[in-house]
């Protein structure tokens, strides 16, 4: 790292102590994925269901109050050097009677604060991909062709979204299905 000058020792401190911590709550916690191949870095208050359906590649970092629900077909697997900023939500499948896909992430890659994807179609993000905070992907739509029939008995959709490698995705964006 090479670090700003105008860094005060004091603020060093604090950011190396957050970290510290961080790096004690992942260490503790890749005992239950599914693969980690190195440093793990887990925010506070970090939401991690399913977690044998997840695997991380190295210096993967995991801000504080994200939620993470890997159960789907293929589960979550995050490339090496991925961040997953504070308060994004990662949902594999909406509902047990049609399990999601699921969702692979590039290297280096970064998935913006307060986000939200549904990989219940699937969702592919390549490499070094960054997203600006309040991205939505939805990889999965509700039929709706028969008039005379409720759209939630209708049934589901699921095309799944593929992001190729170099994309920036500005903050607010919404990705629905089929997208690619």
């Amino acid at each position: 790292y090479v670090l700003d000058p105008a860094l005060t020792g004091r603020a060093l401190f604090q950011v190396a102590s957050q970290r510290g911590w961080a790096l004690f709550r992942g260490a503790w916690c890749r005992l239950w994925l599914r693969e980690s191949k190195g440093i793990l870095f887990l925010g506070r208050s970090v939401s991690l269901k399913h977690p044998q359906l997840i695997s991380v590649g190295r210096s993967v970092i995991i801000e504080d109050s994200v939620s993470l629900d890997a159960l789907s077909r293929q589960g979550i697997v995050l490339g090496d050097n991925v961040t997953i900023a504070k308060f994004t939500t990662i949902q594999c499948t909406g509902v047990v009677r049609s399990m999601g896909i699921g969702l692979r992430v590039g290297n280096n890659s970064a998935i913006g604060a307060y986000s939200f994807l549904g990989a219940q179609g699937g969702i592919i993000i390549g490499n070094d991909v960054i997203m600006g905070p309040r991205v939505s992907f939805h990889a999965e739509n509700h039929r709706y062709e028969e008039l005379a029939v409720p759209i939630r008995l209708q049934g589901e959709t699921r095309k799944g979204i593929i992001v190729e490698d170099n994309c920036w995705i500005g903050a607010g964006a919404i990705i629905l299905d089929g997208v690619h």
